[in-house]
């Protein structure tokens, strides 16, 4: 209820603000405006990235490689059986001595509980855990019991589907060895891009990620947690109880959590975790969906704690604050659209050109961002950079845009479900040997 009530106050103002802006004023200037931030934030972050390049260029960090304490890596697992025996075949390879893995059965229908518990038979480094069909459902609840018996100082969750290089923990610990650190995330790549056009467009998706959460970490903004290839801090867990049960992604909710009481999340580009993207439309929108709802309740549920806070810093507040307007965003455009047309139809005065303007602004801003992050971390060539940026801006918009608009209806007018859509893993037709994304 809360939610609700927090969400209708903005989308009213939201809206009233609009009509009232569009009676009185030019609404180009509000489009105008609105871009300049945008634009301002985006090389504000550039400028700061290459800033911290090349100052760590001059003057490289000192690293504690003495910090290894032990691991504990956690892998939920519910109806993983096409994946789950590969991925704990992968993490065990890993050269870090000090880990344990602790593989847990969700409740599963099918034989992912056997499966994992041959495993545990087989290896010394693997426990089992297989849940009560009554145990409470989620991914959250899945980590906290797991967290009863798990020894490590440091907690790694990975999906029931990733794929790491040998030396993706030795590389990774070091960055949770500051005080000020807790938690840490990886790169995701999307392993099996080239299976189809929807899997290509995650891919990119991913990678323009890769460009924000760069550009987060340098500003020592809101990096926020991606849910697999997350290594976390006991002390800094702890200090926020843990896993939030009633949430329907855990990631986010604990990256909001953990800035709230003054941690520090730092994101690793150079260190990767492969997932799998999905592959048809329909499992494309069930997981959009999960995201973005949990991505709004968060910020509806820790407002007050974002503006009030006493140990989080101004930079990361002002960082978590500018991103909630990627989800306005598209309320504002399309309210816009429909206002504008609205006064079309009726020989009203309006400014439908300018509204339509904004629409198109929107979608060339995404698609610098995708040319840039493309080159960048995918080393694509310009011209197929310029096509896939065109093509995913495309998809962005209209993927994200009606969906976060369906959510804010969602969240006002029907009550909070815990119907987290799991995502299907074993669909990849690909192998993490030999992979080369820039064929």
């Amino acid at each position: 209820m809360k939610e609700r009530i927090a969400l209708l106050i903005i989308i009213t103002s939201l809206t009233a603000f609009l009509i009232v802006f569009q009676n009185y004023f030019n609404t180009l200037w509000a489009i105008v405006f609105l871009i300049a931030i945008m634009v301002l934030y985006s090389l504000y972050s550039y400028a700061v990235t290459k800033y911290k390049k090349r100052k760590l260029r001059k003057n490289p960090p000192i690293v504690n490689y003495d910090f290894h304490p032990f691991v504990s890596i956690l892998i939920p697992c519910h109806n993983e059986h096409e994946v789950i025996e590969k991925t704990a075949q992968n993490i065990l390879n890993l050269d870090y001595k000090d880990f344990e893995i602790i593989l847990i059965d969700d409740r599963s229908t099918d034989d992912t509980a056997e499966i994992i518990k041959n495993l545990e038979k087989k290896y010394d480094k693997i426990t089992a855990i297989i849940r009560d069909k009554n145990a409470t459902p989620g991914k959250s609840a899945v980590l906290n019991e797991a967290m009863e018996i798990a020894k490590g100082e440091a907690i790694l969750v990975f999906d029931a589907d990733a794929k790491v290089e040998k030396d993706f923990l030795t590389k990774m610990i070091v960055e949770l060895e500051p005080a000020d650190v807790g938690a840490v995330q990886a790169q995701k790549v999307i392993i099996n891009a080239k299976q189809n056009f929807l899997t290509q467009c995650q891919y990119n998706e991913y990678i323009l990620d890769t460009h924000f959460q760069v550009g987060r970490d340098a500003i020592r903004g809101a990096v926020e947690l991606r849910g697999n290839g997350e290594l976390i801090k006991r002390q800094a867990l702890k200090s926020i109880n843990g896993w939030n049960e009633d949430t329907i992604t855990d990631d986010l909710d604990m990256s909001t959590r953990l800035h709230v009481k003054g941690w520090d999340i730092r994101f690793c580009p150079d260190i990767k975790v492969y997932e799998e993207g999905v592959t048809t439309f329909s499992a494309l929108i069930r997981q959009r969906r999960r995201w973005v709802e949990g991505s709004i309740r968060r910020y509806l549920e820790y407002a007050l704690d974002v503006f009030t806070s006493k140990d989080m810093s101004l930079r990361v507040g002002f960082d978590l604050i500018a991103y909630i307007s990627e989800f306005l965003l598209p309320f504002w455009i399309i309210t816009e659209i429909i206002i504008q047309a609205f006064h079309f139809v009726k020989g009203m005065e309006n400014c439908i050109l300018s509204s339509i303007f904004l629409l198109v602004a929107t979608g060339i801003f995404f698609a610098l961002g995708f040319i840039y992050s493309l080159k960048k971390y995918s080393h694509f060539t310009f011209w197929r950079s310029v096509y896939e940026a065109i093509v995913t801006s495309i998809y962005f918009i209209t993927i994200w845009f009606p969906i976060a608009m369906f959510i804010i209806i969602k969240i006002i007018f029907t009550k909070k479900t815990m119907d987290w859509g799991k995502t299907q893993h074993g669909v990849a037709n690909v192998a993490l040997e030999g992979i080369n994304i820039n064929d």
